[in-house]
């Protein structure tokens, strides 16, 4: 920063050359007047100059940012002081030249009175009045009881005896003007300064000391005119001393203002002694006063002090009044103002004693409640309130009439009652009482009717534990309701009902029918029930029941079988066509330390068993229910991890041709290998595959690796076929035929080499997409089959709809031949039917030579099982081929 900017090289140069000024004026020597007029002149032309130059910088923006509009009367007061050091030191330097004249008061002394009120000025205009003012004539007032206070003290300590002896009192009361009027020119500023809130007041503060200076310094002067004596030169360097302060002032503030944050500049607040200290000063004179009573001189300014100095005070007392009679009718009108407001919004405002008799009542309880007002008055307010609610109406009132310290006085208390309307309907309202501020002995109560509010939120509560479809309880207050019931009672049983086939419905006859549907299901399971059984919609097409102590594990079962007929005795008429379902239950009873989330899992696990077994029965819950339950579900996270980490193999069972014993094809089998070399067996988590859609990945990955290995082994000049076993959800996966197309493509299987095999039951599920599907494969070349013919519900129409070219007999039929007739002539019609279709028959399931003779004399053409060939790695196979190869060449 340039050292000419910099506000400490001011101020030390100020400092500096008002102190050698002082000191060249005390080293010269020379009359009093001349030191004192020399020591003014430099230091008021010192102090001017820096108050000029400091408030040019303020005004130019050169100190900083801060408030502009406080900034701008800082500045114009900063000038006025300026302009009264000027005024003032041109009096002082007049003042030696006019001491010769006759006059006691000299045109000199006029200047410097002059110079003082701007100094005055100046001081309030540097001063920043709080928020909340304390009134200018209160500041004026506090000012006049200060200054009358200490010219009472002077007077008594110093004037009363020079005024004994003066011979002349006109002169006397003369000289002591300007002094006089110094002092109230100083105590009227002093309030204004002592109250400001700026934070950094340093000039305000020196102007003030200016005004205290010349005080003194003229007050001296008056003492020693009177006495006829010059005055003493340190009673003269009074004011100069001032004024080095007042010009270092502006600087010591500007680099205050630096050091203090922006938002704490204004935040300064009076001190208490501000307020006090006139009252203190006035108390003082007093006491001094009255001390030198004792030989009065019988004056008369005195009197004329005190009687104005009590003027003053009973007009401010005059003053509190009215400000305090003001606030009244404020308050009044702010009353007012509030019970129009709160009439607006629709409460009801009334007045009652402590014993809770309506004293007044707001015309909108007519509106509201439909009460005429004047025929409530002198009415207790407990006759319209609901029975259940009046013991806390009466403590209510009896907390507020004894005040014993529980609520604050003219606090408010809350609660919320039932209120009898003209129509005789209870209103759920909501109250707030308090005190009346004017009148202790009544009550003030607003109350507002909340019936909407309690409808809405009851609503919400029904929706929130209810069902929108049914109308029955959700989820989530059955759970809350056997937690209640169990907390309190054993032998509780929770029976769980699932609509088999409800997935149909939504397929075949939209969504908003299936509603309609499940309406219809809970009102047959609700008339099935007793009134004390609860009823739940669990969630989508599944119903929960909860059965609390009393009823026998028999009675639990018989009621659980009559909702399965409630719900299978007759068709549902829906979509003007009748949907016929069925329904399966699960039941699970309460044991030792059954928790709620326990018991309904175990009935939601036994009506998952009674579905898996083909639905419309009943099932209770059993340890190994869950046990499996578990066990699936650990089976099916091993099934991801284990597609992730391959470990599944593939094995080939060779299909041979019965009449050669020549291998015509492979099946290919899936094996888990778990670790260490044991393989779990395919019925243990197909199943589980199949259930939770891993079956889709796991059966893309068999059919891409047995068409490449079998397109290997075909290109190794061995003519061998593949089959592939196909479920029911790899079938209407998205893009099934596509990626039977993509493996085939990737390979370089020929499609006629691939067999794709399906069980019966899947032509029946959903045959229309079943079939399109499968002769779009066949479309492509490949060749289908159907596995275990003769199990499932497959009419002979759907082979004459579906090009099939194979038929595999179950292995079932096959293990009866040589020991049950029924299974050996049921076996030689399927063989004969093939033929006759012109199907390849293949018989499943081949362990024993009789049964190879038998199946040789149907004319069965080809067969599988230990007997003709085991299940074998690739590598077996691999072996298979050359061994082949070799016999053959």
């Amino acid at each position: 920063m340039n050292g000419t900017r910099d506000p400490r090289v001011s101020l030390i140069a100020a400092a500096g050359l008002g102190a050698a000024v002082i000191a060249a004026a005390l080293i010269a020597g020379g009359s009093a007047s001349a030191v004192t007029a020399v020591a003014g002149l430099v230091t008021g032309l010192l102090a001017a100059v820096s108050l000029v130059v400091a408030s040019g910088r303020i005004l130019s923006g050169d100190r900083g940012a801060g408030d502009g509009a406080s900034d701008r009367r800082e500045a114009v007061g900063w000038r006025w002081l300026a302009g009264g050091a000027l005024t003032w030191l041109a009096g002082t330097g007049v003042r030696p030249v006019a001491e010769g004249t006759a006059f006691v008061l000299t045109f000199a002394d006029l200047m410097l009175l002059v110079g003082a009120l701007l100094m005055m000025i100046g001081c309030w205009l540097t001063s920043l009045p709080p928020p909340q003012s304390r009134g200018l004539f209160r500041q004026i007032g506090d000012g006049y009881l200060s200054a009358a206070s200490l010219f009472a003290i002077t007077w008594a300590l110093l004037l009363a005896p020079m005024f004994a002896e003066a011979e002349e009192t006109g002169a006397f009361y003369t000289t002591l003007a300007l002094p006089l009027l110094c002092l109230l020119a100083t105590c009227a500023a002093a309030p204004f300064v002592a109250v400001s809130r700026a934070a950094n007041r340093s000039v305000g503060l020196a102007g003030l000391g200016v005004l205290f200076a010349v005080t003194v310094a003229e007050l001296a002067t008056a003492v020693s005119r009177l006495n006829g004596v010059d005055p003493a030169v340190p009673a003269g360097l009074v004011a100069p001393l001032g004024f080095v302060a007042l010009a270092i002032a502006p600087w010591i503030e500007e680099a205050g203002r630096r050091r203090v944050p922006s938002d704490q500049r204004n935040a300064a607040t009076p001190p208490v002694v501000v307020t006090v200290a006139p009252y203190a000063l006035v108390l003082a004179a007093v006491v001094v006063v009255a001390v030198k009573a004792v030989g009065s001189t019988g004056d008369v300014l005195m009197p004329v002090v005190t009687v104005s100095a009590v003027a003053v005070l009973l007009a401010r007392l005059l003053i509190v009044m009215l400000s305090a009679d003001g606030m009244r009718r404020q308050m009044v009108v702010s009353e007012r103002q509030l019970r129009q407001l709160a009439e607006n919004t629709g409460d009801v405002v009334l007045m009652v004693d402590l014993e809770g008799v309506v004293q007044e009542i707001s015309d909108g309880v007519e509106t509201t409640y439909g009460y005429a007002p004047a025929s409530l008055l002198g009415q207790p307010i407990v006759d319209y309130v609901h029975p259940e609610d009046v013991p806390v109406i009466q403590a209510l009132l009896r907390q507020l009439a004894e005040d014993d310290g529980n609520i604050e006085r003219y606090g408010t208390c809350r609660l919320a009652c039932r209120v009898r309307a003209a129509d005789g309907t209870w209103r759920p309202t909501e109250s707030v009482a308090t005190r009346d501020v004017r009148r202790e002995d009544l009550i003030l109560v607003t109350t507002r009717d909340v019936s909407d509010q309690v409808a809405l939120r009851n609503q919400v509560t029904h929706l929130t534990f209810h069902d929108g479809v049914t109308g029955l309880p959700n989820r989530a207050y059955f759970e809350e309701r056997t937690r209640e019931v169990l907390a309190r009672s054993a032998g509780t049983a929770v029976i769980f009902l699932d609509l088999d086939g409800f997935t149909g419905v939504n397929d075949s006859v939209g969504h908003a029918s299936g509603d309609y549907l499940l309406g219809q299901a809970a009102r047959r399971l609700r008339q099935a029930l007793r009134a004390d059984d609860t009823l739940a919609r669990w969630g989508g097409d599944e119903f929960a029941v909860l059965l609390e102590a009393g009823a026998d594990a028999q009675m639990v079962v018989d009621l659980a079988e009559r909702l399965v007929r409630a719900v299978s005795q007759e068709p549902f008429r829906v979509a003007d066509r009748d949907i016929a379902l069925t329904a399966s239950v699960g039941v699970a009873f309460t044991e030792d330390d059954t928790s709620a989330a326990d018991l309904l899992r175990n009935a939601d696990v036994a009506m998952a068993r009674a579905k898996g077994l083909g639905g419309r029965r009943v099932e209770v819950f059993a340890a190994h229910m869950h046990a499996e339950a578990v066990r699936r579900l650990e089976t099916a996270a091993d099934l991801q991890r284990a597609l992730l980490d391959q470990q599944f193999a593939i094995e080939y069972q060779p299909v041979v041709d019965l009449a050669t014993s020549r291998v015509t094809a492979v099946e290919a089998l899936v094996r888990w290998c778990r670790g260490s070399g044991v393989f779990t067996p395919p019925e243990q988590f197909l199943g589980t595959a199949e259930d939770t859609g891993l079956i889709v990945p796991l059966s893309e990955w068999i059919l891409r690796e047995a068409c490449r290995e079998v397109a290997e082994w075909r290109a190794a000049n061995w003519d061998i076929g593949l089959s592939v076993n196909l479920s029911k959800r790899q079938i209407t996966a998205a893009g099934f035929v596509e990626t039977v197309s993509e493996a085939l493509s990737e390979s370089g299987l020929p499609p006629s080499a691939l067999t794709l095999e399906v069980i019966e039951e899947m032509l029946v599920e959903d045959a229309e997409d079943t079939i399109g599907k499968l002769s779009d494969l066949r479309a492509l070349g490949v060749r289908l089959a159907i596995d275990d013919f003769g199990t499932g519900y497959a009419s002979l129409a759907l082979l004459r709809q579906l090009p099939v070219d194979i038929i595999k007999i179950d292995p079932s039929f096959v293990s009866g031949l040589g020991r049950d007739e029924t299974l050996s002539l049921l076996t030689r019609t399927i063989v004969r039917l093939g033929h006759d279709l012109g199907l390849i028959v293949v018989a499943e399931g081949i362990e024993r030579p009789e049964q190879l003779d038998l199946l040789r004399e149907m004319g069965c053409s080809r067969g599988q099982g230990y007997l003709v060939g085991r299940p074998m790695a690739a590598q077996g196979v691999s072996s298979l081929i050359r061994t082949s190869l070799t016999a053959s060449a």
